[in-house]
């Protein structure tokens, strides 16, 4: 038996993907142009698939921060914090980090994937027990087995099903975890987070929230969702990324818990982890400043998720049940979500096609991220996109629905 034939079923699928003269997996940009577009060749391309939530990439303070730092502090750390130490700079971020959401402690990881690697399995034992919403992300889910913890899963989004599962640990040992999402990243819909700190508080659980793709996005000062539901007291530890709002990449972790820096040694991911590079740490600090100080971002992207998911919901798509900046297509079958996602491409559209077991319930999905640097003629371009191939495949009818300026005066 060869090495790889494990993975028959897989290289099977990926083999008719190339036959097909498409595959999502492999696209290259040859210039990336702005948050917003790209080059493919000579051909302009939308970008609808970043996740470029408040368009920072490409801002001046954040580029200008980051390539000071490089002149600066050089390239690269060459190891991790443990044993290499700390630069200045990675101490800052965590303190703004802390000061932000109002907390005592912050912690910075190499990527947003091992923040939940990280944390997770040093949060939880062999005896301890996670109780998972069952559509959390792969990190959540890899990170409950490094620590070796008793994983439970409960119906996605479900409070009753939540406590029914607690109920039935109560005379366990351990301690127990529930881990959610602010937004999850599949179909952009959140949490029922009040009514989750309910049933913490009644088994006397911890709580965690990855707010990956809520932070910049909901609450007063974009904090995540457990501002918005106004929990933040009953959330002991939040988790999120630089890569989605803040435009870089790393992770982090923030709580007010009592002990909070023995992290550092029992979670392997971060000390076994080379730090983020000067360059990295400075730009993220900049966007965090730029997220604190220009509301006025936050306020663009939520008008621009409303605008785009309206669209597509008039022209007769099914699509995510909340207005976010995720905004997903559901396709009846993964051929035509692959055959959809090629003719966007075309066109000029780029978005992403998700697929199981990256997606609940097993759907197939035309996945769109919106930005605060999307300008309304590019949202009202890809809504025509996705009508004209919508129509072409035969998934939505042959009427336009009304043009975007009267269906967004309308709401």
């Amino acid at each position: 038996m060869a090495l790889f034939d494990k993975y028959a079923a897989l290289i099977g699928q990926f083999a008719s993907l190339e036959a097909t003269g498409y595959n999502p997996f492999n696209v290259s940009f040859d210039t990336v142009l702005s948050p917003t577009e790209a080059m493919i060749g000579a051909r302009r391309i939308l970008l609808f698939g970043t996740n470029n939530y408040l368009g920072l990439t490409y801002d001046r303070a954040v580029i200008e921060a980051a390539a000071e730092a490089t002149q600066r502090l050089g390239a690269g750390t060459t190891g991790s914090r443990v044993a290499n130490g700390s630069y200045g700079t990675h101490r800052q971020l965590e303190r703004h980090l802390a000061d932000f959401y109002g907390r005592k402690h912050g912690m910075v990881f190499s990527t947003g994937y091992q923040a939940n690697l990280g944390i997770l399995s040093a949060l939880a034992g062999k005896d301890d027990h996670l109780i998972l919403d069952a559509d959390s992300h792969a990190s959540i889910y890899d990170g409950s087995r490094l620590g070796h913890a008793q994983v439970t899963r409960f119906r996605h989004n479900d409070p009753a099903d939540l406590d029914n599962r607690l109920r039935r640990l109560a005379d366990t040992p351990g301690d127990k975890i529930i881990v959610v999402e602010g937004i999850y990243s599949m179909l952009g819909d959140t949490a029922p987070l009040r009514e989750f700190v309910e049933v913490k508080r009644k088994w006397g659980a911890y709580l965690v929230i990855d707010e990956a793709h809520s932070l910049g996005v909901l609450g007063r000062t974009g904090r995540g969702l457990a501002e918005a539901a106004g929990v933040e007291a009953d959330v002991d530890f939040v988790v999120g990324t630089f890569s989605k709002s803040l435009g870089g990449i790393g992770g982090f972790c923030v709580s007010d818990m009592d002990g909070f820096d023995i992290l550092r040694v029992a979670s392997r991911p971060y000390m076994f982890t080379a730090s983020l590079p000067p360059s990295v740490v400075a730009a993220v600090t900049e966007a965090l400043n730029q997220l604190r100080h220009r509301p006025a971002l936050r306020q663009q992207l939520l008008d621009n998720a409303r605008r785009f998911h309206a669209g597509l919901a008039d022209l007769g798509f099914n699509i995510g049940p909340e207005a976010s900046p995720v905004v997903s297509a559901i396709m009846p079958d993964p051929a035509t979500a692959f055959t959809f996602w090629s003719k966007l491409l075309e066109a000029g559209l780029y978005t992403n096609v998700s697929l199981p077991p990256a997606t609940p319930k097993g759907l197939a999905l035309l996945r769109s991220s919106v930005s605060a640097a999307h300008s309304r003629s590019q949202i009202d371009h890809a809504v025509q996109l996705f009508a004209e191939t919508g129509r072409a495949m035969g998934l939505i009818g042959d009427q336009a629905a009304a043009p975007p300026e009267m269906r967004v005066a309308a709401q």
